[in-house]
């Protein structure tokens, strides 16, 4: 082998595949689509090229050429690294400069958000601290501090790149907006305010269609598109939960759109009195305020914190009804919209809707024309996209527990992860359901898996796997 030779192949990505890359959450555009031919069974066992023991956290691998990023939680300093994509090898390791690190879920992680890249630039945010840019060597570009989100939940929302700008959704229960940043420099190119929603946690998308491209942002009630190149609303739709953390996905010139949530079902709905009523009965003192020693047991209880939207102990009347209006009006569904809408587009370009079997926080998966999803407990379902008829629905997939990861797909085949660690694999292409493989990693899980080139790269609780054949 000639000297010139081998250093071209050096220079060649693993597989060779010079266009390959996963640079967000959910790959390219966040469709969750991945390259080559992935093994169908893998464990610690088998298929298994290495594994790494990586920091705490959440977020999901972000591969580009030779290179992964990741974020974690490492001795109380949020950390953004790099590995090496042959053999997992540490290249580098930053530090988040956050003063304070904000709270989470019990089973969460303050590094949630996956980091995106534009091959130049990596750009990593923590709701503790905002956004961070580096070079793929570690050197810092430019940094964009930004107020911690207000929700005792912590940030889970993953930036993404489009249009130059990096996107960033800041939903929370209090000054909820919109921010897009110049990804060379880091400043602001438009805000939006979105003060109406309240807490979310799902990320955006940028649907492309008909020569045109614009931004979708899930929230509380409502989905919207907005103008990447000035922050401008094109249209919104109704029929949305109190809380979206499903991501929507678009293919054969559909949006779809997953949203589920306590109080959103026909029979299951939080009824809520009006504030008159409720204060009468458990205002103690008569300040005007409830404190949550005041509120009775049960479901409205258990979501004071929710109610209570500035965290300062007090639910005011304004929140209580804030919060009571939202469990009217939400909606548990998963839906699709047609293109070309503006305003309102519910009544005109809603074209189908499911309202049962649906996921909790697993966002969903197109593959061969139909949409997938998983429910909580192992129960899969298919749909055609275009028209939204039943392929299979809450088939079980005999790989019990929550859903956290979102699906992603890759050679005709589904790959959705359980908390509980089964990397369950479907058949795209099979009319009924037809299950391939049930992995156990025999590990925690909440990342959402990248393939790559026939390797899938998926964190568990501890480590960060790489299989394929």
């Amino acid at each position: 082998m000639t000297s010139r030779l081998a250093l071209l192949l050096l220079c060649l990505p693993i597989g060779g595949l010079a266009e390959s890359h996963w640079p967000q959450f959910r790959g390219e555009g966040g469709l969750g689509i991945g390259t080559g031919k992935p093994p169908v069974e893998f464990n610690a066992e088998k298929n298994m090229r290495w594994q790494v023991e990586v920091p705490h956290g959440h977020s999901s691998p972000c591969v580009w050429g030779d290179k992964i990023a990741l974020t974690g939680l490492d001795g109380g300093k949020l950390v953004t690294f790099c590995l090496n994509r042959a053999d997992g090898r540490e290249l580098w390791r930053v530090a988040a400069p956050a003063e304070k690190i904000e709270g989470a879920h019990r089973i969460g992680s303050p590094a949630t958000p996956t980091c995106c890249t534009d091959g130049e630039r990596l750009i990593a945010y923590f709701g503790s601290y905002g956004v961070l840019a580096y070079d793929w060597s570690g050197k810092e570009l430019w940094k964009k501090p930004l107020p911690a989100p207000v929700v005792e939940f912590g940030t889970s929302a993953s930036p993404i790149i489009a249009d130059g700008k990096v996107i960033i959704v800041a939903d929370q229960d209090v000054g909820s907006y919109m921010i897009a940043l110049d990804v060379k420099t880091g400043a602001e190119a438009w805000r939006v305010d979105r003060s109406e929603f309240r807490r979310g946690f799902s990320s955006p998308l940028v649907w492309k269609h008909d020569g045109i491209e614009e931004l979708v942002v899930c929230g509380s009630l409502w989905v919207r598109s907005y103008d990447l190149k000035d922050g401008k609303q094109r249209w919104s739709a109704r029929g949305m939960a109190r809380v979206s953390n499903a991501s929507p996905v678009a293919a054969d010139g559909v949006l779809l759109v997953s949203s589920w949530n306590v109080g959103g079902d026909e029979d299951d709905r939080v009824l809520m009195e009006p504030h008159e009523t409720f204060a009468a009965a458990n205002d103690a003192d008569k300040d005007g305020l409830l404190t949550l020693a005041e509120f009775p047991k049960g479901k409205i209880k258990d979501r004071f914190s929710q109610i209570d939207a500035d965290k300062d102990g007090k639910v005011t009347k304004a929140e209580y009804e804030t919060m009571r209006g939202m469990f009217a009006d939400a909606v548990n569904q998963l839906f699709a919209i047609k293109p070309g809408g503006s305003g309102d587009i519910t009544d005109t370009h809603v074209i189908w809707q499911v309202n049962k079997h649906l996921p909790y926080v697993s966002s969903p998966i197109v593959a061969n024309g139909r949409v997938f999803t998983m429910k909580s407990g192992g129960l899969a379902s298919a749909y055609d996209a275009k028209s939204g008829s039943p392929i299979f629905q809450a088939e079980r997939v005999d790989a019990s527990g929550d859903y956290y990861a979102s699906a992603v797909s890759a050679d005709g085949r589904i790959y959705i992860t359980s908390q509980r660690g089964t990397v369950v694999v479907l058949d795209a292409a099979s009319d009924t359901l037809k299950v391939l493989a049930r992995n156990d990693l025999k590990a925690s899980v909440f990342a959402s898996p990248a393939i790559v080139d026939g390797v899938i790269y998926l964190r568990t609780d501890k480590h960060l796997y790489a299989f394929g054949e």
